[in-house]
Order: C-alpha cells, then sequence, then structure tokens
C-alpha cells in the first residue's frame, strides 16, 4: 500500500511504479534504503486481508494475470504460489532485486519486470490486472491516470477484469508526522515521514520522508524521498474507470466481498471488466 507511510496496523508505503514520476528526481524514488525498509516492514505473504480477498477473487482466473507495481513481492508471490499465471513490473530496480531474491530463494522463477505505468509493453493479454496496496494513487495527474487506465483496458484480453485499491478521501486530512525503525541483525533502519503539502482542490498530498542507515551509533547511509499521492473519491473513480471503457464495475470495502459498503470504509476496491 503508500498514502504517506502508515502505522503497523494500516497497510504502509507504497511501491514505485509512478507514472509522474522524472528520471532523477527523488519524487516517488525507491531507492536502495526504502526498499530495504518496505521489505522489512512488508515482507512476502504478510497479509492485510488484501491477499486472501485477491486470491479469491481471482479464483476461476485460468490465464495469465498481471500485477503493475508489485514492489518486493509481497503480494505477487503468495498467488504465484497458489497456482496463478503471475507476472508483474516495478519502476524501482531495488524493489524488483528484492522480489526476484525471494523467488529464487522459494525455487520460483522470477515473473518480474522493471517498467513503469506508461511504458509497460506485454505480447500476450491478460485475463486480470490487480493493483494492490493504492499504487495507482501514484499518478497524481488525472487525465494521465485516465490514459493508464486506457492501457490497462487495451492490455486485458475481452471480459478480462481489473481489480485495484484505493485508500478512503478521508486520508487527506491525516497529516500527523510519523517516526519508525526497524532493526536487522546489526543494522538499524530509521524513517521519519513529514507532511510538506495538502492540496484539496486536487486531492492530493506531498510528503517528505526520510531514511537512515545506523550501525555501531553511526550513520551509514541516508536517503530522502518526496512521496505524492492522489485520493480519489468512490463515485469520482468509477466515473474514471467507465470513461476509460470499462463496465460491469462494483466495489468492495475493507476487503470484504459481496456486502454493503461501509460509510467508514478506509479501503476501497474496485473491480471492473472489458466488454466481451
Amino acid at each position: 500500500m503508500l498514502a504517506g507511510l502508515r502505522l503497523p496496523a494500516d497497510r504502509g508505503t507504497r511501491l514505485t511504479a509512478n507514472a509522474d514520476m522524472k528520471d532523477g528526481t527523488m519524487e516517488n524514488r525507491y531507492g536502495t534504503l526504502a526498499s530495504w525498509v518496505y521489505h522489512l516492514d512488508k515482507p512476502i505473504g504478510r497479509s492485510f486481508g488484501d491477499i486472501e480477498f485477491y486470491r479469491d477473487r481471482l479464483s476461476d482466473c485460468k490465464g495469465p494475470i498481471l500485477e503493475p507495481a508489485a514492489g518486493n513481492g509481497r503480494v505477487l508471490i503468495p498467488l504465484l504460489e497458489a497456482g496463478f499465471d503471475m507476472r508483474g513490473f516495478d519502476a524501482s530496480a531495488d524493489m524488483v532485486a528484492h522480489c526476484r531474491s525471494a523467488c529464487e530463494a522459494r525455487g520460483l522463477s522470477s515473473p518480474l519486470d522493471i517498467a513503469r505505468f506508461e511504458s509497460f509493453d506485454y505480447d500476450t493479454c491478460f485475463d486480470a490486472i490487480v493493483i494492490p496496496a493504492g499504487s495507482f494513487q501514484l499518478i497524481t495527474d488525472p487525465q494521465h491516470a485516465l490514459s493508464v487506465l486506457g492501457r490497462f483496458r487495451d492490455a486485458l484480453a475481452p471480459g478480462g477484469r481489473l481489480i485495484l485499491d484505493l485508500d478512503a478521501l478521508s486520508c487527506l486530512a491525516e497529516t500527523a508526522p510519523v517516526a519508525r525503525h526497524w532493526q536487522s541483525g546489526d543494522d538499524l533502519l530509521t524513517l521519519v515521514e513529514r507532511r510538506a503539502s495538502t492540496c484539496f482542490q486536487r486531492q492530493t498530498t506531498l510528503s517528505q520522508l526520510r531514511y537512515e542507515h545506523w550501525r555501531d551509533d553511526r550513520l551509514v547511509a541516508s536517503e530522502l524521498q518526496l512521496f505524492h499521492l492522489r485520493f480519489w473519491g468512490v463515485l469520482e473513480f468509477e466515473l474514471a474507470l467507465r470513461t476509460a471503457g470499462f463496465t460491469g464495475i462494483c466495489v468492495h470495502g475493507d476487503y470484504r466481498a459481496g456486502t454493503a459498503l461501509q460509510a467508514d470504509a478506509s479501503v476501497f476496491t474496485f473491480e471492473a471488466h472489458t466488454p466481451h
């Protein structure tokens, strides 16, 4: 997941397939320390209810499935182990390296590539595209988001499904700074996040994240990231999906399929189809 860095009960920082990221900038760029922290905090298979939800929703899917912004493989690898024909990509070479290493340790072939939302290209059509943890929110320009949704539609087979998570719009109001740390052997990793700005008109947030690597009470390395996100209203995103050519749209709250959508849901999962 990701909208700023969440506390342990939440879904965590998001992955780095930001279509708005320019090469050489710090915005939404996951380097070595950021990827290391993500891998420690969100190891392979750690679920927030999303892995089980996606596994259930995809149970009748027989063809290939694509996960954009797959990161370290937290969701992709459990689905791969469950027998799904998974492919994936991420913009961060460091995150892809974590995923490939985890696949190798499990005796799995690595289905992950380095690519971005606006540049991925596969010869096959997919039965489903899944984007857990709100990674789609890394696209902060609405017109760019519509363009990417169109690329997803074109990458799906007729009748294929797009399933993706978005954080609730109420997250725009969360401004408290966050400080966290992780121990890895003799290494201490720290993270401090502060909200730099909030634009309610554009429904975007910009946060400053500072990662530090300590050993023997000495600072070994540090990394600064600017984290830019856009939040969507439920009806607004339904309209965006329809504009992009999707049909049969339904919305699930907090990974509870088949139940009425609750107003206090913190995660909304949209499921949409391409025409047959």
